[in-house]
């Protein structure tokens, strides 16, 4: 006959196996590890879309291109950048903590989003269609490279604790 393990009764929550251990705070880490990198691709595409939205726009349209190129970078690191980074910081707080600061930052970078498009919108030192595009790629890019980050990462569903000496369940 083998060997099975007990069926955790209601009320009692599974333990994990010896050696098998969350421990604290790594679930934690794993979160962590997530927002980082998703932080890192989102800069290096920004820097790559940099390069290459400046080298396009300059070839057509001359230095409004670069302005239109460099302003949707700017925005687009904004737009895209805070939202990683409120994580990030938040990501050891409780989950209200983490929406109130995401929530927070987000309105606060739409607010900044539509007073810098109205601040320049008469203006004619940038190409529109150059910021359109550029801020277009570097937005729905770091949202791609974010689902990439969290598909990928090896975050647990739930952290395991208890005592294994109770037989793999802790009293609820």
């Amino acid at each position: 006959m083998t060997d099975t393990p007990p069926v955790p009764e209601l009320g009692r929550e599974p333990v994990p196996a010896p050696g098998h251990d969350a421990g604290p705070g790594r679930s934690h880490d794993a979160v962590t590890s997530v927002f980082r990198t998703a932080l890192r691709d989102m800069l290096v595409l920004l820097g790559a879309l940099a390069v290459l939205g400046i080298g396009l726009g300059y070839a057509v349209a001359g230095m409004p291109g670069v302005w239109g190129a460099l302003i949707g970078i700017g925005l687009a690191l904004l737009f895209s950048g805070t939202t990683v980074a409120s994580m990030l910081l938040t990501a050891r707080a409780p989950a209200t903590t983490m929406a109130a600061v995401v929530m927070g930052a987000w309105l606060a970078k739409v607010v900044v989003l539509i007073a810098v498009l109205a601040l320049i919108r008469d203006e004619d030192f940038y190409h529109r269609g150059v910021l359109a595009a550029v801020l277009f790629a570097g937005v729905i890019g770091s949202a791609l490279l974010d689902y990439r980050a969290v598909r990928v990462g090896r975050v647990p569903y739930v952290t395991p604790s208890g005592d294994a000496a109770t037989g793999g369940v802790r009293e609820g």
